[in-house]
């Protein structure tokens, strides 16, 4: 399997993630000469030389692809075994929903297909459900990327791929045609383009303080798919930590606790390694209030822990680590909700040469979130216990997403304006962590890469179909174990 050689002459975000990661002395760089915006632009044209734009249209399967079930089986290997066959019957729901949970699969594929060499804080698990809105520190709703699991340096060619692929197999799921399924990825792709372009343009601290925050995202759809836009965010505003409480709490001896549904939602005794639970915790939470700010240390330590349950979240995460915790604070009514989450090696770590030098994979998800939203969760911090790395959120801060509805054509214009607020929202991570004069150089003004991406879009749909039936024909000869659809949600 080819490994990408990710080229540091053109592009030095490794080498400037693993310096802050050392604290190691940026004098030098400070005073050396930076490139003009036109010879930034320029370089980037310059690769089209080496890696045309027609070549991103081409996926071939490799004669020597791995197994996709195997693939699977693999990683399931460190995960909790009686939630395996929750995973897989959550990824058999659909072809989307398995393209959700198969990001190892497509990175695996994407490996062999061509790059520039340009890096980025890639995201790793692109695809359109991976988007939504959520509160800033501001209390302001914004529009970003909303999961970082596999947020590691690498080509920006993949994530824009894998984003394109999953709005062509989501536009199928939602019962549209090749046409519209291909003009949904090309949607992705013009935006990306487009919005590379102004942030090339712009000043680095106007990139880091934009956000596509809610009058934005109005002002850029059609009044039908606002009128839509507009009662998610309404929604988003109503769920907070008092709605949750009452959703997932029920009053125990005058204090709240949290509702088990087996297997969903447990309150384990004990960890896998056999650790009590709140010892397990209680190292935890130690240790990631080590890695928060100390203004947020003393937020948080007017809070105490009422109550603790394991989760299951998510499709490609189930089996995963995942603790919900309830803390309280100056009374019942006043809750807190942190999530507290297993992190793993990045899926693209096998895939680039560049290395982060991270001691912990809750932290690689960490900063790769804080440089590639802008308007991060305040609890977002790490720790590690039980010999496993995890990052810790706030499990429910004013945040909503989007649903896709099966076999429902009627949504699939609005749809296609929702694909354009993704690409923008992946340019904009992008722009933050890599070079946007150099990619938007590459990506040049007409038409030429939204065509060849929407071509390799639809490839991959067809080859999401094939593994999609590679796994139900595991399922069908007993290969694998697929839970009860009632066990599943």
């Amino acid at each position: 399997m080819a490994v990408v050689k990710i080229q540091a002459n053109i592009d030095r975000t490794y080498e400037r993630l693993n310096t802050a990661i050392d604290n190691m002395s940026l004098r030098d760089s400070f005073v050396a000469p930076r490139p003009t915006l036109e010879e930034r632009m320029q370089a980037g044209k310059a690769l089209r030389a080496q890696v045309p734009r027609a070549s991103h249209a081409r996926f071939e399967k490799a004669s020597d692809r791995p197994d996709p079930v195997a693939i699977l089986e693999a990683q399931n290997e460190s995960r909790v075994q009686k939630l395996v066959p929750v995973r897989f019957a959550r990824m058999l729901a659909s072809p989307f929903a398995f393209l959700r949970g198969s990001a190892a699969v497509m990175t695996a594929d994407l490996s062999t297909t061509p790059v520039t060499g340009m890096g980025v804080a890639a995201c790793g698990d692109m695809h359109v459900s991976n988007f939504g809105v959520f509160a800033s520190a501001e209390r302001n709703l914004i529009f970003a990327i909303n999961d970082f699991d596999e947020v590691h340096p690498g080509p920006w060619e993949w994530d824009l791929k894998r984003l394109a692929a999953s709005a062509a197999v989501a536009v199928r799921f939602m019962g549209g045609d090749r046409v519209a399924a291909e003009e949904a990825a090309q949607a992705i792709v013009r935006s990306y383009r487009k919005r590379m372009r102004r942030y090339a343009d712009m000043g680095y601290l106007d990139i880091w303080y934009d956000r596509i925050d809610e009058r934005a995202v109005l002002d850029t759809l059609s009044p039908r798919a606002r009128r839509g836009a507009e009662r998610l965010m309404d929604k988003a505003r109503a769920k907070g930590h008092v709605s949750v409480l009452e959703k997932l709490t029920e009053q125990v001896d005058g204090e709240h606790r949290i509702i088990e549904e087996v297997p969903l939602i447990v309150r384990e005794t004990h960890t896998a390694a056999g650790t009590p639970a709140n010892e397990a915790l209680d190292i935890m939470l130690q240790a990631y209030v080590a890695s928060l700010p100390i203004d947020r240390r003393m937020l948080l330590s007017r809070y105490r822990i009422v109550d603790s349950a394991r989760k299951v979240v998510g499709v490609g995460s189930v089996g995963t680590g995942c603790w919900i915790l309830l803390l309280q604070g100056h009374d019942p009514d006043d809750p807190l909700f942190l999530q507290v989450k297993q992190a793993q090696a990045s899926v693209l770590a096998p895939y680039v040469d560049q290395k982060l030098r991270f001691e912990n994979q809750g932290r690689r998800v960490v900063v790769g979130q804080r440089l590639t939203q802008g308007s991060p969760d305040i609890f977002l911090g790490w720790g590690e216990a039980d010999g496993k790395d995890f990052y810790v959120r706030q499990l429910a801060d004013m945040k909503g997403s989007v649903k896709f509805n099966e076999s429902d054509p009627s949504g699939i214009d609005g749809f296609v304006e929702y694909c354009t607020l993704c690409g923008w929202a992946l340019a904009l991570a992008h722009a933050k962590s890599g070079d946007p004069a150099m990619i938007a150089g590459y990506c040049g003004n007409g038409d030429a890469l939204d065509e060849a991406i929407g071509k390799f879009a639809m490839a991959y749909s067809r080859q999401t179909d094939e593994d999609y039936e590679a796994l139900d024909k595991a399922r069908r000869t007993g290969r694998i174990r697929v839970a009860a659809q009632e066990m599943v949600k």
